[in-house]
């Protein structure tokens, strides 16, 4: 009976593998197992739906269908009639990623670096994946210097099918650079080839620049910088062989040794134009930097390359491709460059689009735009508009991309994106200054009233010296040409004895309008008109001259005041710049018929020059003059001249050179001349609000109208160094300076600072 019983299942299982392997029309399918992932899903991703016939070939193409989206472990079919049941096995999902020991790398920064390799919170879980992200997180802890790093993984199930997945991090210590060696230099020292290396042993400031921490990729970078300092130099032939990178048995110190192959100098021979330049060649010929018979310079050569680009991008030639294809002769060591351009079609404005600017009115953001639409295309003016569209302070961030409009091969479109900051202001600030004291600082500000670009602002300052009220209103866009016009209403009490001046202090009222006008896209004009209303009082203990000022020109005053000033400034940034000029030439006339008849002017020039490795070398000058003239007896008392300070010259009190009075406080005079040589250079920390200087500094104040002349004797001079930082609380400013030529009189102050704060 048994035996009959065995041959009986055997021969309906034959019976089913053969209907298996001859295929059955699935009339329905029906899905078991799911809990997280919905039926839908499955039916997407199925190669059979119901009324096709499935073969055995078939079933195996389901299998490996469902196994290719990694959302199950296991998978099945069984028959049910003739309806297909998929039996599935779901993977878990990950609840959770914990890290837990890390030091080095932010567990934000970590939890991306699993997100771009495939491992994230509400993601499939796959053993494999996770396997291949411990070595991930390993490679990015050596990155750091952190070779001694042990990670251990620990997989928790949870409820519903879900898992936690917690990292234990070991970091251990980094990895230090011990020595850089470089081998088969011949023509260079290797100290001076190391100068040209980001990487280092180390030094003072290592602990905060990680300077001294290998890097795969900042050794790449130091190779490439390395290979373009000999092609610069000429040699073509440059080769670095190989690179060695060994590490201690302890995983503490790193040795580097880097074979080269100098070869030899390599100078020019020739240099030609090739392909439709557009024009004549001796339009390009002086936007080629190279000479014969000059070492082959590959950066010079790329940088002419970039030049005859912009040039033909200013025509309008968007797309034009210039390449620069050298020729080497090894025989007589020269190299032949051949410039071979592609202009392309010339290149159409269609539109001009603008995103981004909920508040501001697009007018605004276009009448800064140099490149207008049906123009040529111009990459000088397009860039000109970013920047002027950025100075304008109504926005974060501006940028542009200029994409080919479809179906074309000669227009771009300009589509500008732009990311609008706040553009009013309350400010309630409390600082102190050497010179001031605690300064007190509110105001209300509208930069771009109502969209328009119009300013409208209402301050007031108060301190133990000075009470400022001012209230002003400006239309940088009067007409549409750019010419601007302002209104001013101010009140401002000083007191100069509160500035270790002389005893005496004003009351001044002033009303004024003021114009400007664009003279080129770096340079403007501007003139102005106040009536000035002036209160001089004198202190309890008064000097003999200014009893002599009050009994000669007494105490009220109204002035009418005419000024007018040009401007040039091509700084790349009104904060920390690195390259440009600032230059500032005014004056400032009381008119005839005014209770006061005087004329002041002044001119300041303050150059930046960039050096290497973040250094910037800066010389600034300033002179100003003023006199009486008609029935006023000398310059107003008031509108001398000052010199010493933070913003003068640095180890002396502020406003304390030059002549004194009777009771030995300064007096101020009408000649003023100051001069400061700087090199800054970059803050330690990798921070764009701090800098470090050193400084040469040098001046006075000259009284030319009682009878002396210029003397440079009585300049005086200090030397020293200093740092600002613009905090998170507000601007610090600091210096330590040592006064040289200094006499009885002088008032020396080797150690200055302004410190303000806003909340």
């Amino acid at each position: 009976m048994r035996c009959l019983t065995r041959l009986v299942f055997l021969l309906l299982l034959a019976i089913s593998q053969i209907a298996l392997a001859a295929g059955f029309r699935v009339d329905d399918i029906r899905v078991e197992g799911l809990q997280r992932i919905t039926a839908g899903t499955v039916f997407n991703y199925l190669p059979v739906k119901p009324g096709d016939v499935l073969t055995d070939k078939q079933s195996g193409e389901v299998i490996r269908a469902l196994f290719k989206t990694g959302f199950f472990k296991d998978v099945r079919l069984e028959r049910d009639g003739n309806v297909l049941v998929v039996v599935v096995s779901e993977r878990p999902a990950i609840a959770e990623i914990n890290f837990s020991g890390n030091k080095s790398i932010d567990e934000d920064a970590l939890k991306d670096g699993l997100k771009d390799a495939g491992l994230s919170e509400g993601r499939t879980f796959n053993r494999s994946v996770l396997d291949s992200i411990e070595r991930e997180l390993e490679r990015q802890f050596f990155n750091q210097g952190k070779y001694g790093v042990k990670l251990k993984t620990t997989v928790t199930p949870l409820e519903r099918n879900r898992v936690a997945i917690d990292i234990d991090i070991t970091e251990g210590e980094t990895a230090r650079i011990k020595q850089i060696n470089i081998v088969g230099n011949k023509a260079f020292d290797e100290d001076d080839l190391l100068d040209e290396f980001s990487l280092t042993t180390g030094g003072w400031f290592s602990s905060f620049t990680k300077d001294n921490q290998y890097s795969r990729q900042k050794l790449a970078g130091d190779l490439e910088k390395l290979r373009s300092f000999y092609l610069d130099k000429g040699y073509v032939n440059f080769k670095i062989d190989s690179t060695q990178v060994t590490i201690t048995p302890d995983k503490k110190d790193i040795y580097i040794t880097i074979n080269i192959s100098e070869g030899d100098i390599y100078t020019l021979s020739d240099i030609q134009l090739a392909g439709d330049y557009v024009g004549k060649p001796e339009e390009y010929f002086p936007l080629i930097h190279l000479r014969r018979g000059e070492p082959f310079n590959r950066k010079v050569v790329v940088e002419s390359s970039d030049r005859i680009s912009a040039k033909l991008s200013d025509e309008g030639y968007a797309f034009a491709n210039v390449n620069a294809v050298p020729e080497i002769d090894k025989e007589n060591k020269t190299v032949s460059i051949t410039y071979f351009v592609d202009p392309g079609k010339r290149v159409y404005v269609r539109r001009l689009n603008i995103r981004g600017n909920s508040r501001t009115r697009d007018e605004v953001i276009r009448r800064e735009f140099r490149q207008m639409e049906a123009a040529w295309f111009s990459g000088e003016k397009l860039k000109l508009s970013r920047e002027r569209a950025q100075r304008t302070g109504y926005f974060e961030k501006v940028s542009v991309e200029t994409p080919a409009v479809p179906g074309t091969t000669d227009q771009v479109d300009i589509n500008v994106e732009v990311e609008e900051k706040p553009s009013g202001s309350l400010l309630a600030g409390l600082g102190f200054s050497q010179s001031d004291g605690v300064v007190f600082n509110a105001s209300v500000s509208q930069e771009n009233f109502l969209g328009t670009g119009k300013k409208v602002s209402f301050a007031l300052k108060t301190s133990s010296a000075n009470k400022d009220y001012s209230l002003s209103y400006t239309n940088p866009y009067y007409t549409v040409d750019g010419i601007s016009r302002g209104f001013t209403l101010s009140y401002r009490s000083t007191d100069f004895s509160e500035l270790s001046a002389s005893n005496y202090s004003t009351d001044d009222g002033i009303i004024g309008m003021n114009f400007g006008i664009p003279l080129s896209e770096f340079n403007r004009f501007s003139f102005g008109g106040r009536l000035h209303s002036i209160d001089f009082k004198a202190g309890s203990t008064a000097t003999t001259e200014i009893n002599n000022w009050i009994n000669t020109e007494g105490t009220k005053y109204l002035d009418v005041e005419l000024s007018v000033g040009w401007s040039h400034d091509s700084r790349d940034s009104a904060l920390f710049p690195t390259t440009g000029s600032l230059q500032r030439l005014s004056g400032e006339l009381a008119v005839p018929g005014s209770d006061l008849e005087y004329y002041k002017f002044s001119y300041k020039h303050r150059r930046f020059w960039p050096l290497f490795k973040g250094l910037v070398f800066s010389l600034n000058g300033e002179i100003g003059y003023g006199a009486a003239y008609g029935g006023t007896s000398r310059l107003p008392l008031f509108e001398n001249y000052f010199a010493g300070g933070p913003t003068s010259v640095r180890g002396y009190q502020a406003l304390s050179l030059g002549p004194r009075d009777s009771s030995g406080d300064p007096l101020g005079a009408n000649l003023k001349m100051v001069g400061n040589a700087e090199l800054y250079f970059p803050s330690p920390f990798y921070t764009d609000t701090m800098r470090f200087l050193t400084f040469v500094d040098a001046g006075s104040v000259f009284d030319t109208e009682a009878g002396s002349t210029f003397d440079s004797k009585e300049v005086r001079y200090s030397a020293g160094v200093g740092v600002a930082w613009l905090s998170p609380v507000g601007a610090l400013t600091m210096s330590f300076a040592q006064p040289f030529r200094k006499d009885s009189q002088d008032d020396p102050e080797e150690f200055q600072f302004n410190f303000g704060t806003t909340f």
